[in-house]
């Protein structure tokens, strides 16, 4: 009788760690929302210095809906991939890497998340949107038909990007489109628009709200951090990656910039 009460206690237990997933395998932990009393901030600039890369506008034939897409009616899109001015890189974004729990996501401003297809462009070039619905406007007049690709950018943190289609679809008439943006493997997205081969843009859509796209003059802030250490990161679609260790006090500022170039 005791051998078969261990037999079966021996097969219990090897059909519970059957049950359990490998440790390479576990589930990510999810962010939690917690109220966040006396947070700290983190603040700076991202910055360029050098000379700008020879990459660093492209200027593209405008070959289709020229009435609409021709804004100064040169022919040509300049497309800016390294935006500077003053020393400030724009369209960079900077985020907490990691943080476990934290503040919770506050409602986005005005519509909801959303990417704007006006002037055959996306605006904005850069955005920080939650993952989940999401808004695609065609603005444009009804003779222009436009086709976003929207692809996860895997391998950024590594530098060596591989995409992966997350929706591709046409939307010839104006109006909204709802789609669901459910990243995989990596928050960095980029747009473009198949229709038109002078529209892009980026997006990060992380699983906190402690990721903020630089402003005019490079600058950001990050609010509501719990007191701790944290690594923050700043990327830029062109250059890639940086980060740093800091420390967070309560109700205290702490400083973090980040200088990039081409010569990296």
């Amino acid at each position: 009788m005791s051998m078969f009460r261990r037999s079966g206690q021996l097969l219990a237990a090897l059909s519970l760690l059957l049950a359990l997933p490998p440790a390479g395998l576990a589930a990510k932990k999810q962010y939690q929302e917690i109220e966040v009393t006396d947070g700290g901030n983190i603040s700076g600039r991202v910055t360029f210095t050098g000379e700008l890369p020879v990459d660093a506008i492209d200027r593209i034939a405008i070959n289709k809906n020229p009435d609409v897409c021709d804004e100064d009616g040169s022919g040509y899109r300049e497309v800016v991939w390294v935006d500077v001015k003053d020393g400030a890189l724009r369209g960079s974004f900077v985020f907490i890497d990691k943080i476990a729990s934290g503040k919770q996501w506050g409602e986005p401003q005005g519509e909801g998340y959303l990417v704007l297809q006006e002037g055959c462009r996306f605006r904005p070039w850069a955005q920080v949107v939650r993952p989940g619905k999401i808004t695609i406007r065609h603005a444009d007049p009804d003779s222009v038909l436009h086709n976003i690709n929207t692809r996860e950018m895997i391998g950024v943190e590594k530098g060596r990007v591989v995409k992966r289609t997350m929706f591709n679809f046409g939307q010839p008439d104006p109006g909204d489109i709802i789609k669901k943006l459910k990243p995989r493997r990596s928050p960095f997205i980029s747009l473009n628009c198949e229709a038109h081969n002078f529209m892009f843009g980026f997006m990060m859509a992380p699983g906190h709200p402690y990721a903020v796209v630089v402003g005019e003059d490079g600058s950001y802030s990050i609010d509501g951090v719990p007191s701790g250490d944290y690594t923050v990161k700043a990327w830029h679609p062109r250059f890639g990656i940086q980060k740093t260790k800091i420390s967070v006090s309560a109700g205290a500022t702490a400083s973090a910039d980040f200088t990039f170039s081409d010569s990296e």
